[in-house]
């Protein structure tokens, strides 16, 4: 079968449209790299990847951000603690030397009421034993046997406040406070740790017996103990040597009367 073109020219037409058509289509296809790109992008779990990366970049910009903030406001805080410090660093001298002063003067109080609370000492213990000393009883003798304590030597032995650096303000105030009380109980004990002796005779040992009940009810004598009681001759008679041993103590307020000291003076 035979066909005739009676259009000239027709068939180069429609070949080259063709041809260049083809041509066309293939310049518009996508390279090879890009198409497998593609492919990736639509992975999940490249997705995924992609968008912890997001946040943990985001997250290290806010963290650079809050630090930088904290750290201009520290420096701020420490700039204005400095400028504190000088300004009142005269003020915490002053008072260091006014709490040092305060601690002297009561060091000296203190030792000014331990010697004034013992001076009358022996005066009411010789008071005390002779109203307790009943019928048929003498005594020879009555001896300190403590040593007694100096005001002063407990004053220059003070207990030193420990300056531990690692001590709250507190806490070393606490030490203080402490040692004060602790020197001020020292001192004010003058009267308490004094111990005598007691030696005497007697015909009746139930004298004896009544005289150590009336010593301890004194309230200047305490722990009063019989040492040692024996039977002795005495211008040939048997009679009872005894030897006692006692302690001062503190007596309660209402058992000290003080009446007003009044000079007349001469005109």
């Amino acid at each position: 079968m035979i066909e005739i073109n009676l259009l000239p020219g027709d068939g180069k037409k429609k070949r080259k449209a063709t041809t260049t058509s083809r041509k066309f289509e293939f310049n518009l296809k996508p390279p090879a790299w890009l198409a497998g790109l593609t492919e990736n992008m639509a992975d999940k779990y490249m997705l995924g990847g992609l968008g912890t990366a997001a946040v943990a970049v985001a997250l290290i910009v806010l963290m650079f951000i809050s630090q930088t903030a904290r750290t201009a406001l520290l420096e701020a805080r420490e700039t204005k603690a400095v400028k504190d410090s000088a300004q009142y660093g005269a003020v915490l001298n002053a008072k260091a030397k006014a709490e040092a002063t305060r601690d002297s003067l009561y060091q000296q109080i203190a030792i000014i009421k331990s010697i004034d609370d013992s001076r009358y000492l022996w005066s009411h213990l010789m008071y005390e034993i002779s109203n307790a000393l009943p019928q048929y009883t003498w005594l020879t003798q009555i001896t300190q046997t403590s040593a007694p304590r100096s005001a002063a030597a407990v004053d220059t032995s003070a207990v030193k406040v420990s300056s531990d650096s690692t001590k709250s303000p507190a806490q070393r105030a606490a030490d203080r406070n402490r040692v004060k009380k602790l020197r001020s109980d020292s001192l004010l004990a003058t009267a308490k740790d004094l111990k005598f002796k007691i030696v005497g005779h007697t015909v009746d040992i139930q004298a004896l017996t009544r005289f150590m009940k009336s010593l301890e009810a004194s309230p200047f004598i305490q722990n009063v103990q019989l040492s040692r009681s024996d039977l002795v001759q005495a211008e040939g008679k048997e009679i009872t040597e005894f030897t006692l041993e006692a302690e001062t103590q503190t007596p309660p307020a209402f058992a000290i009367k003080t009446v007003p000291l009044i000079v007349s003076a001469g005109r």
